[in-house]
């Protein structure tokens, strides 16, 4: 019952994720908040952050036992997977503005959506934040292989084709065919291609 409740929970996360985040809804907002929409976006982090401590709360609350033996080797790949998708996380907020992202910069982000991020590890992949969440959570399952990290994990997983898509409409929305032949070029996720030249 504990596990159906954390898939639930990220169910929920996810799904309020994508929701609060859509166009139509931040429209709706937008008119109900007037001039203050330009905190949406910190409201919208703060709920966020405060949801996903609540999961991971609730999670570490439950009582389980490693799905297989721990050893130095699948440790040590934890520890590098984990560090890998931080370092790619960090490069992906190189050419973005964090205090936009988290909303601790005051912005119209229906007005004001800046310019597509085409350099760096955005000429590689299309979406390295969710590359590098992906590392951190398979990592993080390594270190700790408990029910509740594979939960994370699976959740994530699962997720990702739903958020990728929705992202992506925003972005054909916000760049039209300029992010149709950024889309072309560069992959979603797994860089098999080379390097986009700018």
């Amino acid at each position: 019952m504990s596990y159906l409740i954390l898939v639930i929970l990220w169910v929920l996360f996810y799904f309020l994720h994508s929701f609060l985040a859509s166009l139509n809804i931040k429209r709706k907002i937008k008119g109900m908040m007037g001039r203050q929409y330009i905190w949406y976006r910190l409201m919208y982090s703060v709920f966020a952050l405060i949801h996903l401590l609540a999961i991971l709360i609730y999670a570490a609350g439950i009582k389980q036992s490693f799905l297989f033996d721990k050893s130095h080797l699948v440790t040590y790949f934890g520890y590098m997977a984990a560090a890998f998708g931080t370092i790619v996380l960090v490069r992906s907020m190189k050419y973005l503005s964090g205090k936009k992202f988290l909303g601790l910069s005051a912005h119209d982000d229906l007005t004001d959506q800046g310019t597509l991020v085409t350099k760096g590890i955005h000429s590689y992949i299309r979406h390295p934040i969710y590359a590098g969440l992906i590392l951190i959570f398979f990592g993080y399952f390594l270190y700790q292989p408990y029910p509740t990290s594979l939960v994370h994990l699976v959740m994530l997983l699962v997720y990702l084709p739903f958020g990728i898509h929705l992202e992506e409409k925003k972005l054909i929305s916000a760049f039209g065919q300029e992010y149709l032949d950024y889309q072309k070029e560069v992959p979603s996720l797994i860089p098999y291609k080379r390097k986009r030249t700018v």
